[in-house]
């Protein structure tokens, strides 16, 4: 009997010790949940954009194919090069003319020219002023009517893929800025050409196709690149600028703390706001760029768990996160 009083004491003592301890403790936890942050309002620019894939295409890709089955004699152009309307892209023979040159070259280098003057080969001509992308057919390979002996590409354009959702935003003559994954270093400015009326579904998404025509075509510009399009919604320049956790939103409308000149508590604002990006939010009224703005961080403590726990007491229930930046 005396044991069990003794044990009832201990108990005791320890859910007292247990309950103090877990007060000031509780205490201190909560106190380390949040930090302050001054930031000043500056002024700055800031553009809204609508980010989507894309692809390099040509505009017009036109393959060179022969008239008749044959073989190539010679290539005259290559890979890159840039060639003019009636120019000569490739010289070839038919069936006919090959298996009779090949006969005259067993009779003397007489007979073979005169065979070559009397049954002339057939050009290849470009129609249009084009660049050169493909040239991979060898001189002495047989073709038919339906190999393509050279392609053409009169320029290179992008095409992007814009979500049904964003495709009301893109508009005729809309600047741009494409970045390649290539290159992705390099900015190239765009201009929106033709908006598709018909639409396609990818993964069970409708999109628009949209072409885009680059100021100027860099040299490393290759069909086939896949690319990323910025499309410039709005911008502003020189606009008092804050960052997004700088501010809250309550019924409706959105507020700021700012220190006070007492350095009492900060005190709540309400401001009126403007574009946003990723970063920062346009201030219209309500603050200037002399005042200091408070933004409350949330630590990795403020859902109130404790990382110590005291085996005599029971679980206290778990506190709610606070939604809001500031209170």
């Amino acid at each position: 009997m005396r044991i069990k009083k003794i044990l009832l004491i201990i108990l005791f003592v320890g859910l007292v010790s247990g309950g103090l301890w877990a007060k000031f403790h509780w205490k201190e936890t909560s106190a380390k949940t949040s930090s302050l942050t001054e930031v000043i309002p500056f002024i700055g620019d800031i553009e809204n954009v609508i980010s989507t894939t894309a692809t390099v295409l040509p505009r017009n890709r036109l393959e060179i194919v022969p008239p008749v089955n044959g073989r190539i004699d010679n290539i005259l152009v290559r890979e890159g090069q840039r060639v003019t309307t009636g120019q000569t892209l490739a010289v070839m023979s038919s069936t006919e003319r090959a298996a009779l040159l090949d006969a005259a070259r067993g009779q003397g280098e007489e007979t073979l020219k005169y065979w070559q003057e009397v049954y002339k080969a057939i050009p290849l001509t470009s129609p249009i002023d084009a660049d050169v992308i493909v040239s991979k057919t060898q001189a002495g390979q047989t073709v038919t009517t339906a190999d393509a002996v050279v392609v053409l590409s009169d320029e290179l354009i992008v095409r992007a893929q814009v979500d049904e959702t964003d495709i009301g935003k893109v508009k005729l003559g809309q600047f741009a800025t494409v970045t390649l994954d290539a290159y992705p270093d390099e900015k190239i400015n765009a201009v929106v050409q033709h908006i598709y009326y018909e639409s396609k579904t990818i993964n069970n998404v409708t999109m628009y196709e949209v072409d885009l025509a680059c100021e100027k075509i860099p040299s490393f510009f290759r069909s086939g690149m896949n690319a990323t399009v910025d499309f410039l919604e709005n911008s502003k320049k020189d606009i008092l600028l804050i960052p997004l956790e700088a501010v809250t939103t309550e019924n409706g409308e959105s507020f700021v703390f700012v220190r006070s000149s007492q350095g009492a508590e900060p005190v709540k604002r309400q401001v009126q706001l403007g574009l946003s990006d990723e970063r920062y939010w346009e201030v219209i009224s309500g603050i200037s760029k002399d005042d200091i703005v408070i933004i409350k961080k949330q630590t990795a403590n403020s859902s109130g768990d404790r990382s110590e726990k005291n085996p005599f007491m029971p679980k206290m229930p778990t506190r709610k996160k606070n939604s809001e930046i500031i209170r």
